[in-house]
């Protein structure tokens, strides 16, 4: 059995991020947001929205806004425009794959003694469509549709912890976005950037992570 080390310490955990980093990322965030603005114009709500980063964001403060006028109207909405993501995540994930050494890499670290967990502001309809079997691989899958606070917000990644009796000194959060360094550095565990998304190595590093791996698998040849 051997150890995976960073600066020193022992790693006893992994956390991953799913799609871009265990899995081909191939849904489309520019038309997701595209049509959760055209959604939130229908209710009124402007483009002063195109300043906020992510779409889950948006849509919540879309939705705080219509609560004020409206319970009801804020309901509605924010309905609508998470029915349109799920559909659009599916969608997606009915085309997905996961990488060639995903399963290999999740046994090897099982194998050795390190717990593992997902994460992802991915529906969980969309991850076991692309990984059916995940359970059998993963001591926890934890998705938006189990949490109230998503990454970067450190409850979403402390409930993994949670779950599989790790602790954050001991854990490494691993994925594609700068925000999973984010998710990382907020919860209190070691970080690692991953290329199989859309960043650069400088992207992470500038985000804080500890180590920027060219794929998830890269963690095998760490491990001795």
């Amino acid at each position: 059995m051997g150890f995976l080390k960073i600066r020193g310490n022992i790693v006893k955990a992994v956390i991953f991020d799913f799609d871009g980093t265990l899995a081909k990322l191939n849904i489309d965030f520019q038309y997701m947001r595209k049509e959760v603005l055209h959604i939130a114009s229908s209710y009124g709500i402007g483009t002063n929205l195109l300043e906020i980063k992510f779409v889950l964001e948006m849509i919540n403060s879309v939705s705080d806004k219509l609560n004020l006028k409206s319970t009801q109207e804020s309901e509605n909405f924010k309905k609508e425009a998470m029915n349109f993501i799920e559909n659009l995540e599916i969608r997606a994930a009915e085309d997905g794959e996961l990488f060639y050494k995903t399963k290999e890499l999740l046994t090897f670290l099982k194998a050795n003694g390190l717990s593992t967990a997902v994460v992802s502001r991915n529906c969980e309809k969309a991850i076991c469509l692309v990984f059916p079997d995940i359970l059998k691989y993963c001591d926890a899958v934890v998705c938006r549709d189990k949490i109230a606070n998503v990454k970067p917000h450190p409850q979403h990644l402390h409930t993994a912890i949670n779950i599989i009796r790790a602790s954050p000194p001991c854990t490494l959060m691993i994925g594609d976005h700068p925000l999973d360094i984010e998710t990382g550095r907020n919860a209190g565990t070691f970080t690692a950037g991953v290329l199989t998304g859309h960043h650069l190595e400088d992207d992470f590093l500038k985000a804080g992570a500890d180590l920027v791996l060219s794929e998830a698998a890269d963690l095998i040849e760490m491990i001795t």
